[in-house]
């Protein structure tokens, strides 16, 4: 029993020694004038964090209306503003970091160095990005055109820092890498408003073409989306001895017509083209 209590009081005593030892080794008197000393860097650098958070606040609609007098594309303003928001707070976050004593210059150097990494493993992201600026700055194609890229047809549905995406007939979603979309043949069908839309078709030899070709042209007027000006006109492309080979060309305003009124001549050229003894 006596061992245990004497054991019991060495541990405790020992305690308070290391306790002791630790008090003794901090110089409280020190690190309080410290803190006093750093918290008016510290309110500083919170005033500057502030102050730059109200510039970009007060500055976004100024900006906006520049960049929106200047006539660039709503994504390309946006990516802009992100930028010009990026630039301003990291000037905050340098100059805030600068009064509480951040060596800056030491710590850009490593960004420097984290950045040439990081950009190096994400390049094919940056390029897509550089494309999508490109894309913007040259306009292309907006929002809502129609166009052919590659062996892809659809309409901008949006054109975003790194992708374009077109919305298909089958109301699919296609995504294109930016980087892709400047690489590859682009036809805007939305370009000049009006667009002429044409439609090969065949008949046999034995129909007179000059009857052939009033038939059709009387009835493509009255499909819808079809324009009366300019006129329906229908050409001949090639004859042989097995058929006949016309394409019916016609205009409409709208380009997101030009497949559905493919469709509608067909169906409706398609009972002018047969022979007379066969109908």
């Amino acid at each position: 029993m006596l061992r245990v209590e004497s054991h019991a009081v060495s541990r405790e005593s020992g305690y308070d020694l290391n306790m002791t030892s630790v008090w003794a080794r901090l110089n409280v008197e020190m690190l309080l004038t410290q803190l006093v000393a750093w918290l008016p860097r510290l309110l500083s650098a919170i005033v500057i964090l502030v102050l730059f958070s109200l510039l970009w606040r007060f500055t976004k609609p100024a900006v906006l209306q520049i960049l929106s007098r200047a006539g660039l594309d709503h994504a390309l303003s946006q990516m802009v503003l992100s930028v010009y928001r990026f630039t301003v707070m990291t000037l905050g976050f340098i100059m805030a970091a600068n009064q509480v004593g951040v060596d800056v210059g030491a710590a850009l150097a490593g960004l420097g160095v984290v950045g040439l990494t990081i950009g190096f493993a994400a390049r094919d992201s940056l390029s897509n990005v550089m494309a999508g600026f490109l894309i913007l700055w040259d306009k292309p194609f907006r929002s809502g055109d129609w166009v052919t890229l590659g062996d892809k047809y659809g309409k901008v549905e949006e054109i975003t820092m790194r992708t374009t995406r077109l919305l298909t007939w089958n109301n699919t979603r296609i995504i294109i890498p930016n980087q892709s979309v400047i690489n590859e043949v682009l036809v805007n069908h939305s370009s000049y408003g009006m667009i002429r839309v044409e439609v090969p078709i065949s008949m046999q030899p034995t129909r007179d073409v000059s009857t052939a070709r009033k038939e059709i042209i009387e009835t493509v007027r009255g499909i819808e989306g079809v324009l009366s000006d300019p006129p329906p006109s229908v050409v001949v492309r090639a004859i042989d001895a097995a058929r006949i080979s016309l394409t019916v060309q016609v205009w409409t305003a709208d380009a997101e017509q030009e497949m559905p009124i493919q469709f509608r001549i067909l169906e409706a050229s398609r009972p002018l083209l047969q022979n007379p003894h066969e109908a």
